[in-house]
């Protein structure tokens, strides 16, 4: 009886000694919330007004995980999160009882299925493009689907390996993104596209102009295999890069050519060039150094931009064209942007590709300058709709990043990726494991080109790239779908 009495003595103390301890928290809480002048809801609310932030930031957990249906979040929702996951890790992509997409929605494409589609032994992979042709040493790259840029500096040391090492495997090739080239894009031995950012990094001078002793070192590299000026990304259209001081490691510094731990803050344009003419100077400068493939990744703000790259084009002749031109949607994402240009600038893909296209084609440079599609195209459906609609070729780097392990934590700027991709903290890295993310990089980008052959062979060609606009209906608002070969015609006048 003594010991149980003193068991529920000490019971009692220690129940009144929790009590008063989150009492004495609650008044110095109380305090500080009562006195600080930067928050109104904690002045007036002391205490209780700090559920206000714990919920609020709480609640973005709770709409992925609780409330938010498959279809519903953004920028990517569950049905497709769990296509890559399932396609990474090698599993089954069947589903059962039938879609769950709404296939009501204004601008949903529905392909077009063949009555007769090609039987098995008539079908064929896709044939491998040529890059380049007129440089000295021309691409024949093996996949129309490809990994996009993302920066060493942006994404971390081991998500560089096993994107390297998983490209390699998919035979498929590797953008670096604009933060120059790294030993660990080197390591896989995949093909490489060296991105020359507004900043230059990697090929940079001391003023930030270009180097041309750097570039001829970049192009020594038997696998970097073309060159792509990048004049402005999906995310943020007229803002350059942005990488943030903490990110800006001793060896992230080395590779860019800038100093450790500040700020590394892109120009929102190339300097020396001020029009399309100045540009079509700096591809052939870059393509007469290197001796490589030379082409330009740009997102698209009206038609009469994209008219006045081929006007020009038109005037110095197709010799000073661009090899190829990535096209990267308004809805193409970013580690760090300004939210207004996040939302509001620049054209979605959906409506630049075709535009383009038809420009391209209206010139005559169909098969002189291919087009690489790029904007949330991360399932076998976004695929094969770029390629129907003009592509020759599509990049993705979210995808890629599903296949990593991303969870859209939605942390990419604040070096606390949990996954250890967009983040240089030690401890968050030792969770991405090289040898078994390289795997599923590999098995994604495999799976979105099996399928997509499937979705070719179903509206009756032998290949995807012969898929063509009249293969794809787009919903209407009357609820009624045409033709995208109606609502975008296959030719228009420049």
């Amino acid at each position: 009886m003594g010991v149980a009495m003193y068991a529920l003595n000490f019971l009692a103390l220690l129940f009144v000694g929790v009590i008063g301890l989150v009492i004495l928290v609650a008044i110095v809480l109380g305090v500080i919330d009562r006195t600080q002048t930067s928050d109104a809801i904690r002045r007036n609310y002391p205490v209780l007004g700090r559920f206000r932030e714990l919920f609020s930031t709480l609640g973005e957990f709770f709409r992925q995980y609780f409330f938010a249906m498959d279809r519903e979040e953004l920028p990517f929702n569950r049905a497709q999160r769990e296509w890559v996951k399932r396609s990474a890790e090698g599993h089954g992509n069947t589903v059962a009882f039938g879609s769950t997409r709404n296939t009501g929605i204004v601008g949903t494409p529905i392909f077009v299925n063949a009555p007769f589609p090609p039987i098995d032994n008539q079908f064929a992979k896709s044939e491998p493009k040529v890059i380049g042709p007129g440089a000295r040493m021309p691409y024949t790259a093996t996949s129309f689907f490809n990994l996009s840029g993302m920066s060493y500096g942006a994404i971390s040391k081991p998500a560089v390996r096993a994107l390297s090492q998983g490209a390699k495997r998919a035979g498929i090739w590797m953008n670096t993104g604009e933060g120059g080239l790294s030993p660990y894009h080197l390591e896989g031995g995949c093909d490489i596209v060296f991105q020359i950012g507004t900043a230059k990094y990697g090929v940079r001078n001391a003023d930030g102009r270009l180097d041309e002793e750097k570039l001829r070192d970049m192009a020594a590299h038997e696998t970097v295999r073309m060159f792509e000026i990048k004049l402005s990304q999906g995310a943020k259209p007229g803002k350059g890069g942005i990488l943030p001081g903490e990110k800006v490691t001793t060896e992230i510094a080395q590779v860019r050519g800038i100093p450790v731990g500040k700020d590394s803050i892109s120009p929102n344009r190339h300097e020396e060039v001020d029009d399309w003419d100045d540009l079509l100077t700096m591809i052939d400068r870059v393509r007469q150094i290197t001796g490589k493939p030379t082409g330009i990744k740009m997102c698209v703000g009206s038609e009469e931009g994209v008219a006045g790259l081929f006007n020009a084009i038109a005037a110095r002749g197709v010799d000073a064209a661009p090899d190829f031109i990535t096209l990267d949607g308004g809805e193409g994402g970013t580690g760090a942007a300004p939210m207004p240009l996040i939302d509001l600038v620049g054209m979605s893909i959906r409506e630049a590709l075709p535009m383009v296209a038809n420009i391209r084609n209206a010139h005559g440079l169909r098969d002189r300058i291919p087009l690489v599609a790029s904007g949330k195209l991360v399932n076998p459906g976004d695929v094969a709709w770029a390629l129907a609609t003009g592509a020759d070729f599509v990049t993705s780097a979210r995808g890629f990043m599903f296949a990593l392990g991303c969870i859209q934590a939605l942390k990419c700027n604040r070096n606390t990726c949990p996954t250890g991709i967009t983040t240089h903290n030690p401890r968050f890295q030792s969770g991405l494991v090289v040898e078994d993310k390289e795997l599923r990089v590999a098995a994604y980008a495999q799976e979105i080109i099996k399928e997509v052959e499937t979705i070719a062979h179903s509206v009756g060609v032998a290949e995807p790239r012969l898929m063509r606009r009249i293969h794809v209906r787009v919903v209407q608002p009357d609820g009624r779908s045409i033709l995208m070969s109606d609502l975008w015609p296959q030719s228009v006048s420049v």
